[in-house]
């Protein structure tokens, strides 16, 4: 899944505070509802890990996004 999470990042890195915001709340919400995991102590960790997956996309998204505007620009 952490693919996924990072493809989530890649995609919506533009809007990168919403998008960690959502990986925080939503990612351990579908652990819970998919009955992967209980509302626990554990789910904290697993929300950290969302973040973090995600932020990991959002910092390609905003590299490759510099890039294009410095190659535009010069």
């Amino acid at each position: 899944m952490i693919p996924v999470l990072i493809l989530f990042g890649v995609l919506l890195g533009r809007w990168w505070r919403s998008s960690l915001a959502v990986a925080a709340l939503g990612w351990p919400a579908v652990l819970v509802a998919t009955d992967v995991m209980d509302v626990g102590a554990g789910l904290l960790g697993a929300a950290v890990l969302a973040v973090v997956n995600t932020g990991a996309g959002v910092l390609l998204h905003q590299g490759v996004r510099l890039a294009v505007r410095r190659l535009r620009a010069s």
